[in-house]
């Protein structure tokens, strides 16, 4: 068994990219009709990102983000973790929590997207 992908869904997919653009994901040419849209592979876990109203037509209803995060994403270092939030704040995104350093021996952040999906994000302490 692999976990192959992680998704989220979004009322405005094209804010959603510019948002997870800026935690590092890098994503396939799309169009702003298209109701998918997936990271390009670079080893690791796929970010697939649905629309809302596409997820609602199988569903039979719509999506509700959850008040806890749906995944995380591990960067090299808490400097390089400072400067993403930094980034999503000053991109005027939503810092669900700043960062700090968790007593489990990581700094940490908690984001949200912009359809309320929140994403931890983490680096080990030296």
């Amino acid at each position: 068994m692999k976990l192959n992908a992680a998704g989220v869904n979004a009322k405005n997919i094209t804010e959603s990219i510019k948002f997870y653009e800026l935690l590092g994901f890098k994503f396939q040419p799309f169009t702003s009709a298209d109701e998918n849209v997936e990271t390009i592979p670079e080893g690791g876990v796929k970010l697939m990102i649905d629309t809302f109203e596409s997820v609602t037509s199988i569903l039979g209803e719509t999506p509700r983000p959850s008040n806890h995060s749906s995944f995380a994403v591990q960067y090299d270092s808490p400097a390089e973790l400072n400067a993403v939030a930094t980034k999503v704040k000053e991109s005027g995104f939503t810092i669900f929590k700043e960062p700090w350093d968790a007593f489990w021996g990581q700094r940490y952040a908690i984001v949200e997207d912009p359809s309320g999906y929140k994403v931890d994000l983490y680096a080990t302490l030296a």
